[in-house]
């Protein structure tokens, strides 16, 4: 017998149909002992998610606007999963306790998280399973950050005096005060992970409405090839460019204890889905793992005829962008120039600003702006151990008349990221995919 943690997310725990779904699943292996579970999220295209209502409740409160109206649409929704669902539980006591707290000024993150703490309340009740929460156990220090150490001891020492349990995702507490803390959204991919270190579980499985990653985006590639296995290197590589399934945030606790995550699809519960582990999978002689991209990026490029000898040319110009509070993706480089690649969002108002600094402090020869880039990388671990990789992608491309605007590589050789014109992106997408498989 092994230890495995399962969490569940909004489109699992929707409505009563969902949490029947949910039950099945864990009801089959007996090894799934710990379940995290989100707030419900949709139950059909043009519904609301709770977590959503909630941030609509605080908006009203905080603006003097009676809440009451959206407040009682949450509470239908669990009471609904609670009569479909023929349970006990007394949630008008949960509700009574909450819309005290909301009328006396709860805060913003205790708000917000009404959504899992009522979930896990049901679940549990659903599954006789303990109901444990968080609080208390998930612990942020006084600057709002994670502390991973001490929670988990705290999750560990708790979890132990339960063989079964069901816990809410996405908040903790303050270890200052006690006060709720959430973590951004999508955080209960992070609560559940760090169940799953604190327990030394065997895997942690994420259980969505998607059977894992595939190879390149289904709204651009016609039915990708799934992707079984990944490394956790190149999931990052993956997700940092868009290809997201899970918090990103939630990898890194599991990574250092080496514990497999799987991504799962509650609607498909045969699907084997993706299994993302240390390691790169060695029977998998796939040459690329993956393709990913996003749109909406800016490349300032700087040419300066002996920049490589001039000394501290690189580091002026990356505190030129850290003055105006902006971080960068990339940083490709030639013998006299340097560019680098800033999303849109971070680069905001401040392009005049940053070029009129570059020409004071760099007096550059020239500087050159493109906008509308998008970025797109193609992954694999086993692209350093194979010819031919670069000259393929560039043959695509060249092929089908893509104009490749910036190139970037690692010495690790597990990624090739190039920028494109917006305009070329999903076509650039299509040929890289087809190129490799």
């Amino acid at each position: 017998m092994g230890i495995k943690v399962a969490k569940f997310g909004g489109s699992s725990v929707a409505d009563g149909i969902q949490l029947a779904k949910m039950r099945e699943i864990i009801e089959q292996d007996a090894d799934r002992k710990y379940i995290i579970v989100s707030a419900p999220g949709k139950r059909f295209p043009s519904d609301t998610k709770v977590t959503d209502l909630l941030y609509l409740c605080m908006t009203q409160k905080e603006n003097n606007i009676p809440y009451d109206q959206v407040f009682q649409v949450i509470e239908d929704r669990f009471m609904a999963v609670k009569m479909n669902l023929g349970l006990e539980v007394d949630l008008k006591k949960h509700f009574d306790e909450i819309k005290k707290n909301m009328d006396e000024g709860a805060s913003e993150d205790y708000i917000v998280s009404i959504g899992e703490y009522l979930s896990a309340v049901i679940t549990a009740a659903y599954m006789g399973y303990d109901f444990v929460d968080t609080k208390g156990l998930i612990l942020f220090d006084k600057r709002g950050r994670l502390d991973i150490e001490a929670t988990d001891k705290a999750l560990g020492e708790e979890l132990a005096k339960h063989e079964r349990a069901v816990i809410p995702g996405f908040y903790g507490s303050s270890i200052e005060d006690g006060s709720i803390k959430i973590f951004s959204r999508g955080g209960s991919d992070i609560s559940g992970s760090l169940v799953a270190r604190a327990v030394g579980a065997d895997v942690y499985e994420n259980w969505t409405d998607v059977s894992g990653f595939l190879m390149a985006d289904p709204k651009i590639v016609d039915n990708p090839k799934p992707i079984r296995s990944i490394s956790y290197m190149e999931l990052r590589e993956l997700s940092y460019m868009g290809a997201s399934v899970m918090h990103e945030d939630a990898v890194n606790p599991l990574k250092v204890v080496n514990i497999p995550i799987n991504i799962r699809n509650t609607n498909d519960p045969q699907n084997p889905g993706t299994i993302i582990t240390a390691e790169h999978d060695k029977d998998d002689d796939r040459i690329i793992t993956g393709i990913a991209g996003s749109k909406d990026f800016t490349v300032i490029t700087v040419y300066k005829n002996g920049l490589n000898k001039e000394k501290g040319f690189v580091r002026k110009f990356l505190s030129i962008i850290e003055d105006n509070d902006i971080s960068f993706e990339h940083l490709p480089t030639g013998i006299d120039t340097v560019s680098i690649v800033i999303t849109n969002e971070q680069l905001g108002d401040n392009l005049e600003d940053i070029l009129e600094q570059l020409q004071l402090r760099l007096k550059p020869d020239v500087v050159e702006v493109h906008d509308n880039i998008s970025m797109i990388a193609v992954v694999g671990e086993r692209m350093s151990h194979r010819t031919g990789v670069s000259a393929t992608v560039f043959t695509a491309l060249a092929k089908e008349g893509v104009n490749v605007r910036t190139i970037d590589q690692s010495t690790r050789e597990m990624n090739i990221i190039i920028g494109v014109g917006t305009e070329d992106f999903e076509r650039a997408v299509r040929v890289l995919y087809d190129a490799f498989n």
